[in-house]
């Protein structure tokens, strides 16, 4: 049975360490029963987060990581850095490959550098509204997933160090949410493209991200092939990221 994993990307929030911690020792309080559940704070909370909910069951997660692990990289963060603060970190958020200009080979890198200092992995992909009305959703992801996670170190990219979170574009911060059925369609296609690559694809654990709210996430917990939720404003307010937590326990 493959793991559930909801994880809640706060993103640029919240403005203060002080708020941080208050969010974080509040969402510590949800009782995920035998799902993971995770946030990924700034990087400058961080630490102060890992230690105010160091004895809950709360895993978290870093917003992204560099590949190197030191050197004259203006404002990024190496693994081993966070390596024994973080359990594991996002990459290839659609924002980031935006405003960072990662592309597969980039997130792929990062991805590798996590798994090699001991860190667990959500590995974004996702379409644009222009690609899924275009008719290239199918494409984009098997792409993705070919030259993004195909690279990857078999020993190291297991199911249980790498997770997969599909977040359509179109959905992130707009509030439209993809349908049940549209990401059950794009989880069976990752599925199977994994499966071409060798991988052990029904293993993985696949999540879907993108507009989950507390009113639609019993939505996603019910669709076929979708483990859990990559959560973005929605994670924020505890009570109702503990609603979402609640629909996939």
């Amino acid at each position: 049975m493959r793991q559930r994993l909801v994880v809640g990307n706060w993103k640029m929030n919240p403005s203060t360490l002080e708020a941080a911690v208050d969010l974080a020792t509040r969402i510590a309080r949800i009782d995920g029963g035998p799902i993971d559940v995770g946030i990924a704070p700034p990087h400058v909370a961080l630490a102060r987060v890992r230690e105010a909910i160091g004895g809950s069951a709360v895993l978290v997660y870093a917003q992204d990581v560099h590949w190197e692990t030191e050197g004259a990289f203006t404002g990024q963060i190496a693994a081993p850095m966070i390596a024994g603060i973080a359990a594991g970190s996002i990459v290839g958020h659609s924002e980031v490959r935006r405003d960072q200009g990662d592309d597969d080979a980039r997130v792929a890198r990062k991805a590798a550098a996590a798994l090699a200092h001991g860190l667990r992995v959500i590995f974004c992909l996702g379409e644009s509204l222009a690609q899924r009305r275009a008719g290239e959703t199918d494409a984009v992801l098997r792409r993705q997933v070919r030259d993004g996670i195909g690279p990857l170190d078999r020993e190291r990219a297991t199911p249980s160090t790498l997770a997969i979170a599909y977040e359509p574009i179109w959905a992130i911060g707009t509030g439209e949410a993809a349908t049940a059925a549209q990401a059950t369609d794009a989880v069976a296609r990752i599925r199977d493209e994994l499966g071409r690559l060798g991988a052990a694809a029904g293993a993985f654990t696949v999540m879907y991200g993108g507009s989950v709210t507390g009113a639609n996430a019993a939505e996603f917990a019910a669709a076929e092939g979708v483990d859990g939720a990559l959560v973005g404003g929605a994670s924020l307010k505890p009570e109702e990221f503990a609603a979402i937590v609640a629909a996939f326990r």
